[in-house]
């Protein structure tokens, strides 16, 4: 049976849904999703587990925060949640911006869960290809030009065209807060809390996942005491394009 509610987390309304009894497993979706792509995953577990998915602040059916938030006001919000609904340190599974506050979360010490899953996480930044970095170098030149005192007056509305023109899918479709919000999120590098990790760690991650390549995958494997990479046909959203095989191996892992 499917319990779809909502509760108040600092005076937002988030919505969150239970499923299943036993051991504790709480997903927690990338940036600008919800937990509707969780939902093959969840149906695999629900028969054994207490799974528990809830959408951030400005996802699926959450209410926006008033204020642009960092990784660790994310890492606030998730233990504010696991005490509002019971979860004691359950098993903790993230895509994407989902793995990066888990990483965190876990990096320093501030959730002890027996496990955890990462599936193409973000959390350290990927080597820049030679065309993003001539994009990142072109847009800063533009900004820098276009703030100048003398210009800043004429400029009208060239600098939010240059933003449209430079920026990702994810940050024009972001209203104003949720955009300074991603812009602090790109910049977070947690490599240096890896090690701080000694739980058993799975990463899941797509061969082709151009989002968070493979590279950074290997990075964090190398660098998590007890970590061990999956490799799975897709790209970002693995888990979707090889269900199948994710389903096997998470149940493996939880098992």
């Amino acid at each position: 049976m499917v319990t779809t509610v909502f509760c108040e987390i600092n005076g937002l309304n988030i919505h969150y849904e239970e499923q299943g009894t036993g051991e504790s497993v709480l997903f927690l979706h990338g940036w600008g999703s919800s937990m509707v792509p969780f939902v093959r995953l969840i149906d695999a577990l629900k028969d054994t587990h207490r799974v528990v998915a809830v959408e951030f602040p400005g996802c699926g059916q959450s209410e926006t925060m008033k204020t642009p938030w960092t990784n660790t006001d994310y890492c606030n919000f998730v233990i504010q949640f696991m005490e509002k609904v019971g979860l004691t340190d359950p098993v903790l599974i993230g895509h994407s911006h989902g793995g990066r506050v888990i990483l965190e979360l876990v990096g320093t010490a501030r959730v002890h869960p027996p496990k955890i899953i990462l599936l193409d996480s973000a959390g350290l930044i990927p080597e820049k290809t030679a065309r993003q970095k001539r994009r990142a170098a072109s847009f800063k030149l533009i900004k820098k030009t276009l703030t100048m005192p003398g210009i800043r007056r004429v400029s009208g509305g060239l600098l939010e065209k240059a933003r449209k023109h430079y920026g990702s899918a994810d940050y024009l479709a972001a209203p104003p807060v949720l955009r300074q919000t991603l812009v602090n999120l790109v910049n977070t590098d947690l490599s240096d809390l890896l090690p701080n990790i000694t739980c058993p760690c799975l990463l899941i991650w797509g061969e082709n996942d151009t989002d968070t390549p493979v590279a950074v995958a290997k990075r964090m494997e190398a660098a998590i005491p007890d970590a061990g990479l999956c490799l799975i046909k897709g790209g970002h959203f693995s888990f979707l394009d090889d269900t199948y095989a994710a389903c096997a191996i998470l149940r493996n892992f939880l098992s």
